[in-house]
This record gives C-alpha cells, structure tokens and sequence, in this order.
C-alpha cells in the first residue's frame, strides 16, 4: 500500500523517466498505437488540453512517451553574484546554467555566461602576477605573464561557442550520472587574447609531439595537496589550429572568477573541459595526455551505438573531439502564451567546428518544417543566429521545435543518441506556446 501511495505522489519527470508508455495514459489518458505517434482521446485528451491551457491543434502527431515541453523545464532561477538569472545545479563544485530565453543576445554576456567547475577556484587570481608555464616537448620553455602575452603575441577577439560535453544531460532515459544539465551549458562571448597556436610555435613544438596537457590552478575538492581536479588537453593538430585562444579577457573585461579568471583556455567546437580555466600550464607531449579526467569514462563516448542502459566496457569507450551539431530556441520563452497567429521565433544553431546551413522549425510536432533565415557566424567558432515567422492556424497548445544541418549534411535527431555517461545531446529543441485568440 505504501509503494502505491508514493506512485500516487509521483512528479511527471519520475513517472515518464520510470514507465514512458504507461505514463501517457496515467497522466492524460492518452494510448499510443504501433508506430508510436500519440492519439488523445475523449476526457484524456480534455484533461491535457485544460493542463496545458488549450486545445491541441496537431495532437494526432505528438509522440507518445514524451515529456510534454510545457512540463520539461520549470527550476526556479537562484542569482549568483554577476551571474544574472542562473539555475544552479551543484554548489560544490559550483555548476549553474543559463534558461534559454536568456541567452537571446547574439553574443552572449558574461553574467549569463554558464558555470562549469570541477574544483574549488584559486583565490589569488591578480592578472598582475599571473604566469603561464609552456613546457614539456619544446624547444624554448617559457614562463609568461599576461603582460609578456600581450606584447608578444597579436591579441586578437573572437567569438566563441563554449558547451560542456553533458549539456542536455537531464533527458537522457535510462538516466545519466552528472550534473543534470539541461539545454543552458552553452553560450558564445566576445574573446579576447592570443592564439594557442602562436605560444606553442614561439616555444617550438618539437618532432614528436602528440597532445597537449593543460592544468589549472584550482584545487581538487578534498583539499588534498597535489591533487588535481581536472587536466584535459588536445591533439596536437588541433592545438595548432588558429580559432583557439589563451583568453585574459571576456567581453570588453576582465574574466568572471567564474569563468577562469585571470587566464583560460577557449577551445570552439570541443568539449568545454578542454578550455581550461584558472590557466596556469601548458604542457606538450608525446603521448595522449592521461590527466584527470582523460581516461576512463570520462568525456568518452562508446565506439559504436548503444542501446540506452547497454553497459559497454571501459576499452570500448574514445575521446570526445567535435561537438554535435545543435539549435537553441531563445525567443518566445517556453511556456508563454501568445496573442494572435504569428510569432517571431528566434535561436542560435552551431556545430562544432563546422557551420551550420539550415535551420528549420516545425509546430505541429515535425509533420511539416519551414525554412529560418540563418545569419553567417561572425567568425569560425561561433554560432549562427536564425529567426523565422511561424504561424498556427487556430488558438490552442503548440510546439515549436527547431532543427539544425550542419555542411556536411548532417542534422539533429529527434531522439537522443543514449551513452552511459550522458554525452552529447542534441536532439531537437522544444519550446511551449499556448496560442490565444
């Protein structure tokens, strides 16, 4: 009895993520035919309708066993010292990230800028008395100040998309461990700084080199001494690539304690656990570097697909490089209620390190698409802002979802690609409208 009375207690999260197909007809009376596209019926199909705020136009085509985006989202928003309106996730490590209708701006500002810790920061972060260290398989070892970078090496800005690996993390079923990100781990400032690049080749990258080795001056959080809490590098052609930057500055100022200041990495298109914040090392080797956080599971996918809870050996498991490709509804905000037939939609869509060529939105749950106009990306690394008209042709609930096509054909699916370690979501993005007359 006391199971049944707590199955009655039951959140919508707890009920899709334990029962998908079941959970339709507990909550809405809803039963799903073979090709599992959704059919509401009779007091079901009212009951979702008074829920939600409206009749549902395109019900017919609305997939059984998902979350209804009205319900997907709903934290309420915890204020972090110039950190304007994130929902923190963790807060030691410190992890927070931002709503998608705030980061609406083309470029990203530094208060909306999400957090991504794996240790405690470092105190003493004076730009003034910061060094870098470039050692290991070169030939002039160097130690830099920030000043020494500026006169140095060209200071260049750029703008920059930074995703951590787990973003979208909170959909995964049967569920990920890790910080239940759901689609505000990303965001795309103004950089400035020199080109990695440049520093490696002033050291001279010696014949033999494979990856690089990045450390960071925050602290492992059992205090241990010597302990590290994350060190993750790169291949060694990619570093030398001329879209990464050692960054001392981030929008017009100086980085957000945050955010790594008073020096970090920006690696565009990868994981942002390469970016290395509180930078304080570089160090070049002849092997895959093995740091924390390298090796394992850890920011690793399988090396083939998996069907979601398949358990897959550790040997089984490979690096990951490029970030999918992606969308992000920014405007309207999900859950608004709109006046009229027709609402500007607006979003950001990226692809690792590829542009995006198509953006296409759908509201009557992906029977039909239309075409966005996609802006270019300022530059390489960054995202891609589109913006379309859509129409409904009555008042009732809506979902708009928004799909990317990067250039080489490749586009967002509509179910997530599962691993164990919940990586890489970028299945479609949704957002709920209830259309008034």
């Amino acid at each position: 009895m006391a199971n049944e009375e707590n199955k009655d207690k039951q959140g919508i999260f707890d009920i899709y993520q334990n029962d998908p197909e079941n959970a339709d007809k507990k909550v809405f009376g809803r039963v799903s035919y073979p090709d599992r596209r959704g059919f509401l019926k009779g007091a079901g199909l009212a009951t979702m309708a008074a829920v939600l705020g409206g009749a549902i136009p395109f019900h017919r085509n609305m997939p059984a066993g998902i979350i209804p985006a009205a319900f997907a989202e709903g934290l309420e928003d915890v204020v972090i010292e110039g950190k304007d309106g994130l929902v923190v996730l963790n807060d030691r490590p410190m992890n927070a990230e931002t709503p998608p209708h705030l980061l609406n701006d083309d470029v990203t500002p530094t208060q909306r800028h999400f957090i991504r810790n794996n240790g405690i920061p470092p105190t003493e972060v004076s730009p003034e008395t910061w060094t870098l260290t470039i050692d290991g398989l070169v030939d002039k070892p160097m130690t830099l100040t920030i000043e020494d970078l500026k006169k140095n090496f060209e200071v260049v800005e750029q703008q920059l998309v930074v995703e951590c690996g787990g973003n979208g993390r909170a959909f995964f079923e049967p569920p990920a461990k890790g910080n239940q990100w759901t689609y505000g781990a990303v965001a795309c400032s103004n950089w400035t700084g020199v080109r990695l690049a440049d520093v490696l080749k002033a050291a001279g990258v010696k014949d033999g080199a494979v990856y690089t080795a990045h450390y960071g001056a925050d602290k492992h959080l059992s205090g241990k001494e010597g302990k590290l809490p994350i060190s993750r590098g790169l291949p060694i052609e990619k570093a030398m690539g001329s879209e990464n930057l050692i960054a001392f500055a981030q929008n017009g100022q100086p980085l957000h304690p945050m955010n790594g200041a008073p020096l970090r990495l920006v690696v565009p298109g990868w994981p942002g656990s390469c970016s290395q914040k509180w930078l304080n090392r570089i160090q070049v080797r002849d092997q895959v570097h093995d740091g924390p956080k390298m090796t394992g599971t850890s920011y690793r996918v399988p090396n083939r697909p998996v069907a979601p809870g398949e358990k897959v050996d550790k040997e089984d498991f490979v690096i990951i490089e490029r970030m999918p490709v992606k969308s992000l509804i920014t405007s309207p905000q999900t859950n608004s209620e709109i006046t009229g037939k027709e609402v500007l939609v607006r979003g950001h869509a990226w692809s690792g390190d590829r542009k995006v060529n198509n953006v296409q939105l759908s509201n009557d749950f992906g029977a039909t698409w239309i075409d966005a106009e996609l802006e270019e990306p300022a530059n390489p690394g960054a995202w891609q802002t589109f913006n379309a008209k859509v129409t409904f042709p009555q008042p009732g609930y809506y979902e708009v979802w928004a799909k990317a096509t990067d250039d080489q054909g490749i586009s967002q699916p509509f179910a997530i690609a599962w691993n164990p370690k919940g990586y890489l979501n970028n299945s479609f993005h949704r957002v709920a409208l209830v259309v008034k007359g």
